[in-house]
Formats: structure tokens, C-alpha cells, sequence
């Protein structure tokens, strides 16, 4: 595969699993633009960055080299530190939509982005829209809140009756984000294993 593929949905919809797997049997990296998202969050709760102060928000992530390294493990570096180890939090988790809403951040992570050469498979929101409307092949991954709250539950030490809460504020938070690209295929994953799901979207790329 030479081109791009694009993976999106909302939170916990499985799309870093599937986009991993995918690029695995492609034979390329796979980016995650969540974990970017997620260092801006963490960089701004680090410095004390007022969230809902875009400005400040661009003037930090500016002043700062951070990059993202694809492969089957994304890795966030600030210079030579590597941020990975501390966005998977329940902190991050509460804080990442909205920073992510901030036109100027999100532009931000898109740069990021396009740093790479593809092929490549980008998993994350609005990846197949207003990042790579090039991409050869699009999906949209979704699944109620409830599964997706269960699934999130089984990687987070928090119960799952307050990950379902998290996840339904977010969803609300992300609505702007979250729609799929016209000409996204749409699935379901609900019913489906993770096995299902990568077989499903690698028969639709080999096509």
C-alpha cells in the first residue's frame, strides 16, 4: 500500500486497536492524532496553562519541539523526553476534548501530522475531513456508549459507571469533531470481536 488510510469515530470506538492491527498487516506505520491531542493536555496541565486560554495554549505549544514518532507504538517526545508514559490518565481523559475543540490546537496537531510521509494509517477525529481528504481509503468506527465505556473500563484502574459518565460529557464536548467524512464507510463495532473488525476494513482496502 502506498497511500493513506484513515481511521476515525469517537472515543473508546476502537480505532487505535484497528488502525494498529491494520497497518500491521499493510506493512506501515499507523499515527495516532490522539496522543498529540493528548500531549498538548498534558503540557498544558503541566505548566498551568488556563484550558480555555487558546492563545496561551498556541504560545506554549510553540514555544516547545514535540513530535510524534509513528510505528506499531506512537511515541510524543518533548525534545528527547518521552511524553507516552504519561497521557493515558484519567486527568488527560477529562481534559483532552477541550483543548482539542481550539481551532489554533488542532491546526496545531495537524502540522504534526503532515510531517510524516505517508503511506501511513491515521486513526483519531476528523482525519479522514480536515486532515488527509486525500486519503485512498476512509473509515468511521462506532459503537454505543455503553460498549465503548466498558471497553475503556477494562484499560483504566476507575469504575465503570464513572468512565461511562466521562465518556458521555466527551462525546457531547466532541460533537464538532466526531462526523464522518462523506465518503467514510460506516461500521458498527458493537457486535463485532477486534478480529472481525481489521478483517472487515482490510478486505474493503485489498478490494
Amino acid at each position: 500500500m502506498r497511500g493513506i488510510v484513515t481511521i476515525d469515530g469517537p472515543s473508546a470506538s476502537g480505532k487505535s486497536s484497528v488502525a494498529k492491527r491494520v497497518a500491521a498487516a499493510l506493512g506501515v506505520p499507523y499515527l495516532s492524532s490522539g496522543l498529540l491531542y493528548r500531549a498538548a493536555a498534558f503540557l498544558a496541565l503541566r505548566a498551568g496553562v488556563d484550558l480555555g486560554d487558546e492563545a496561551g495554549l498556541l504560545r506554549l505549544l510553540e514555544s516547545l519541539r514535540v513530535r510524534l514518532v509513528p510505528g506499531q507504538e506512537n511515541r510524543v517526545f518533548l525534545e528527547e523526553m518521552d511524553l507516552t508514559p504519561f497521557l493515558h490518565t484519567p486527568e488527560v481523559d477529562r481534559v483532552v476534548s477541550g483543548v482539542a475543540r481550539h481551532p489554533g490546537v488542532r491546526a496545531w496537531v495537524n502540522r504534526r501530522l503532515k510531517e510524516v510521509p505517508p503511506p501511513f494509517v491515521a486513526e483519531g477525529r476528523d482525519m479522514g475531513t480536515a486532515v488527509f481528504p486525500e486519503a485512498a481509503h476512509k473509515f468511521y468506527l462506532t459503537a454505543s456508549p455503553e460498549v465503548r465505556a466498558w471497553r475503556r473500563a477494562r484499560e483504566r484502574p476507575q469504575a465503570y459507571e464513572e468512565v461511562l459518565r466521562d465518556l458521555l460529557q466527551r462525546d457531547e464536548r466532541d460533537k464538532a469533531q466526531s462526523a464522518p467524512a462523506p465518503d467514510a464507510l460506516v461500521l458498527d463495532t458493537g457486535g463485532m470481536t477486534l478480529d472481525e473488525v481489521v478483517a472487515w476494513v482490510l478486505a474493503h482496502i485489498r478490494r
